[in-house]
């Protein structure tokens, strides 16, 4: 098939959405299909490339602290690609796609879309992230403007298929997971020497207000091992000079830093157990990655989070947003490491059923559907 994915940021490996775009765009690849993207940077061989909004400064920061850019709608591009193309697919409900939405109905390309935007990813950065109201209200206007358009919606977890259903969304939704890389295997490594003779206790993710590393730190800080606890976020976000100033408290000066994929790699290898304290996730393609590596997880048990489906016992559970439940959680851990040794093995396990290949193969799965759907139109 002649795939083109549009996606406002491409290039740049600094969040979710896009890391998982550029693992499918990679992998579809791989199982013989041509793929192009529709995104802002420059041209190559595979991408249209449109220009990048420009916004007043305080706005603009707000959006590239979030590790995103948006794009400006171009038509011309978008019926270039289409008369290339089998199918397009749309990542996310920003400007370039719901305009872009248009051309390809107009022009009669099959299309689906995935939902890969939370409506807490946005409202938690206005600081209304807790409110139910204005959620339903960020849900009604993507379900309106864009994704009620779709009869084919990728959902990567079953919990966000949920939500997409109460708030009356109509395509058909395919529970599809993002898909943990084949490189992500089982492997413990000897430790450098900044972790040498402590208890390393990581976390992935965007330093934004859903994610709630605060609740991390809080732990370590009442666990009874804090002395021996290093606390290792590994990302960066707009909340990194809060965060160092709520690490001061700990024993242990903290590890911020974000790290390029194949460095990360080797810090899951070599770390002693993850911690997952998002409030509000889709997917978490990081604590996958984790566990599939062999690090027994710890997860926040949030209602609007779908990584507890994840968790194989209670012990890899705490009620999201209880610092002291998670510092007794982790206490756990650090005092058992036999079963921390057997349980990282059963996670290792675990992850095989949400390898990058099967996904890829549902996913193609759905672009076939999408195409014979507009043929028999």
């Amino acid at each position: 098939m002649k795939i083109v994915l549009v996606i406002d940021q491409f290039d740049d490996a600094n969040n979710g959405t896009t890391i998982s775009a550029r693992r499918f765009a990679t992998a579809l690849k791989e199982h013989g299909n041509e793929v192009r993207v529709i995104a802002t940077g420059k041209p190559t061989d595979y991408k249209y490339a449109v220009r990048q909004m420009k916004f007043l400064p305080i706005v603009e920061h707000l959006i590239t602290s979030q590790g995103m850019r948006l794009a400006i709608p171009n038509k011309h591009v978008f019926e270039k690609a289409a008369a290339w193309a089998d199918v397009v697919h749309f990542m996310m409900p920003s400007p370039l796609s719901i305009m872009g939405l248009k051309h390809v109905e107009r022009l009669g390309i099959p299309h689906t879309a995935a939902f890969h935007c939370q409506p807490e990813n946005i409202t938690f950065t206005l600081h209304l992230g807790n409110s139910k109201r204005v959620n339903d209200f960020v849900y009604t206007k993507f379900r309106d403007t864009f994704f009620n358009r779709f009869t084919h919606i990728h959902c990567p977890s079953n919990m966000i298929a949920n939500q997409l259903q109460e708030h009356g969304y109509t395509a058909r939704l395919h529970v599809i997971s993002n898909g943990i890389s084949p490189q992500y295997v089982y492997g413990r490594s000897p430790q450098e020497d900044w972790m040498q003779g402590k208890f390393n206790v990581l976390m992935v993710g965007r330093y934004a207000g859903e994610k709630r590393q605060d609740v991390l730190i809080d732990a370590c800080a009442q666990c009874r091992h804090r002395e021996e606890i290093q606390v290792i976020l590994a990302g960066k976000g707009p909340l990194e000079r809060k965060y160092r100033r709520q690490a001061e408290k700990l024993p242990n000066p903290i590890v911020m830093e974000f790290y390029e994929p194949a460095r990360l790699l080797e810090i899951l290898h070599m770390a002693d157990l993850y911690v997952h304290t998002s409030d509000a996730e889709i997917e978490a393609m990081s604590c996958m990655e984790a566990f599939a590596c062999g690090l027994v997880p710890v997860i926040a048990d949030s209602p609007r989070s779908a990584t507890p489906q994840f968790a194989l016992d209670q012990r890899s559970l705490f009620p999201a947003g209880d610092a002291a439940a998670l510092a007794e959680k982790i206490d756990w851990w650090f005092e058992h490491p036999q079963e921390r040794e057997e349980m990282g093995k059963r996670y290792a396990g675990h992850a095989k059923q949400y390898a990058l290949d099967r996904s890829i193969q549902q996913t193609e799965e759905m672009f076939r559907l999408a195409i014979q759907e507009q043929r028999g139109r």
